[in-house]
């Protein structure tokens, strides 16, 4: 199981499936990231921590416990 956490800078995933339960996994997805949506990484922290992506059209910074729980695939390998 590939995360959003693992993805290189510069790479574009689409997400498979959304780890995680009640409130936390509500908020992902109020921010826009759901099933299908494709996220581009644009920055990684130093430490790893938050992940600079950027979907559907806006930036969003995501710490490294939510990037875990969001299952992706790699766009090109479709």
């Amino acid at each position: 199981m590939n995360t959003l956490r693992e993805a290189k800078i510069g790479q574009t995933v689409k997400v498979v499936k959304l780890h995680g339960e009640g409130a936390v996994k509500r908020r992902i997805m109020d921010m826009g990231i759901t099933r299908g949506v494709e996220i581009y990484v644009r920055k990684v922290a130093p430490l790893g921590d938050p992940v600079e992506v950027t979907v559907r059209g806006y930036e969003l910074s995501l710490r490294k416990a939510d990037a875990e729980m969001i299952e992706v695939e790699d766009v090109q390998a479709q």
